[in-house]
């Protein structure tokens, strides 16, 4: 298999590395990286829980090969948080019960923060699409909603 040279930024810290050709951002980030809070789960875009920011866009980076990277930032649940202290968005889910098991979380904030950044007023229907590839087996998804629709609420993001 062939490598390849990327230089690209995690959470604003930049990196030199060698890859695989065939090797997942998913697989950089968690293996290479240490950022484990970034999920696995299904490896085919199926479950959204390796969810994560590229260019401030959420992708599947399980779905997206590392080489892809090259030249560009990624964002990780790592990154969310500045300076130790949780966003409005990371205490509205805790204030929602919107965590449960919390497999899935750190994928619906990035997602949700994403959504506040690009939009700080969201409707209920464009939450549910900005979330809407991303699977939860705990919490039947109302929690989730309104915590990102709390957040939206209060201006905070």
């Amino acid at each position: 298999m062939s490598r390849h040279k990327i230089s690209f930024s995690v959470n604003g810290e930049r990196y030199e590395l060698e890859v695989e050709a065939n090797q997942t951002l998913l697989r950089l980030l968690r293996e290479d990286l240490g950022m484990t809070g970034t999920k696995c789960a299904c490896e085919r875009g199926d479950c959204g829980t390796c969810t994560v920011l590229l260019d401030g866009e959420p992708v599947k980076s399980c779905l997206v090969l590392a080489v892809e990277a090259d030249g560009r930032g990624v964002t990780t649940i790592e990154g969310i948080s500045k300076g130790g202290e949780i966003t409005p968005l990371q205490r509205a889910f805790i204030e929602h019960g919107a965590v449960q098991c919390g497999f899935c979380t750190p994928a619906f904030i990035v997602a949700g923060e994403a959504l506040l950044k690009r939009n700080p007023h969201p409707t209920e229907e464009e939450v549910k699409e900005a979330i809407g590839g991303i699977l939860c087996r705990c919490t039947g998804y109302r929690q989730i909603i309104d915590a990102i629709m709390d957040a939206s609420k209060k201006g905070e993001k």
